[in-house]
């Protein structure tokens, strides 16, 4: 099975062949980012939980682009930003679902055991390191943290 970033190589070449706009933009940046973390790091390969953590911080970085290109009146610019957006989502992995955060929040309770919204933190950081180098929604888990702490007390 091809890795992330054997993926990105590969449809960035069909893109160059082909001139697909956005995609060969992007996957231009994205081989560039991929290339800066290789030199930074001295590896020949970036494993897969590394390029999703590439992928989901350009990812971020176009959404919150386009966010501030709308408030500026550049819905161009903004449109320009959200199907980059499109283009980097397509390599990410499904997302962790809400039933398996709760799953892993309720763990994590009874582990650590947590007594209430105090133990925000430990909870959080217990659940991430769960879902390390997995596509999954911080804000979501923040989220379902807080409701359950809140519930216990």
């Amino acid at each position: 099975m091809p890795t992330i970033q054997e993926i990105v190589y590969s449809d960035l070449k069909e893109a160059l062949r082909s001139h697909i706009e956005p995609e060969l933009g992007t996957l231009r940046l994205l081989k560039s980012e991929i290339q800066y973390d290789l030199t930074k790091t001295g590896a020949k390969e970036i494993p897969d939980p590394a390029m999703i953590l590439i992928l989901k911080k350009n990812l971020s970085q176009r959404k919150d682009s386009a966010a501030e290109y709308r408030k500026a009146g550049r819905e161009d610019l903004a449109a320009k930003e959200e199907a980059e957006a499109v283009v980097i989502a397509k390599y990410l992995p499904e997302e962790i679902g809400e039933d398996a955060i709760q799953k892993a929040v309720d763990d994590a309770i009874t582990q650590l055991p947590a007594k209430g919204p105090s133990d925000t933190g430990k909870v959080m950081g217990k659940v991430m390191q769960n879902f390390k180098g997995q596509n999954i929604d911080g804000s979501k888990v923040s989220e379902i943290v807080k409701r359950s702490l809140q519930a216990l007390s």
